[in-house]
């Protein structure tokens, strides 16, 4: 197998065992120095990275989740994937179709930095209604919402 075929499987791997909300496999992905980014977790690294991804699957186990991965494509040590999420979201449980765009890159056959890029607006009219309507195009909505996922992310970590 070579190393193009390798790094190819493990972002595979990944959106696989995304699909069956398996978040320990998730991390088992990812290279201990991770670096994780995206619009609503801001960035994570290490440990942070892999729980977030386990406390997102555990938090979604029994509910109407779906993800689908396509186009993985792999060149040298690097990589990219779109992916799109269903789910719903909070206690009024709105539905959410979040798109996101992913980037890679690969060392010692795991992913070691993942950049996941999304419409934070579009997601955020979906997922908060009204509110999200009018203040998710904000800064201000993202600097709130990344400290509530750090908290959610911190109690989870804690009680690990």
């Amino acid at each position: 197998m070579t190393a193009v075929t390798k790094d190819h499987n493990i972002i595979k791997q990944f959106y696989q065992a995304f699909e069956r909300l398996d978040g320990d496999h998730m991390a088992a992905c990812y290279h201990n120095h991770i670096t994780f980014t995206d619009p609503a977790f801001g960035t994570l690294r290490g440990e942070d990275a892999k729980n977030m991804w386990r406390m997102l699957c555990l938090s979604q186990q029994g509910k109407d989740f779906k993800v689908k991965a396509s186009n993985i494509q792999i060149s040298e040590n690097t990589g990219s994937a779109h992916w799109e999420a269903y789910y719903s979201f909070g206690k009024e449980k709105r539905k959410v179709h979040n798109i996101i765009n992913a980037q890679f890159e690969i060392k010692d056959g795991k992913i070691i930095k993942h950049i996941d890029d999304f419409d934070l607006y579009r997601w955020s009219k979906q997922a908060i209604g009204m509110k999200g309507y009018l203040m998710g195009w904000t800064g201000f909505f993202q600097k709130k919402l990344q400290e509530q996922t750090q908290i959610r992310l911190q109690d989870f970590t804690n009680k690990r």
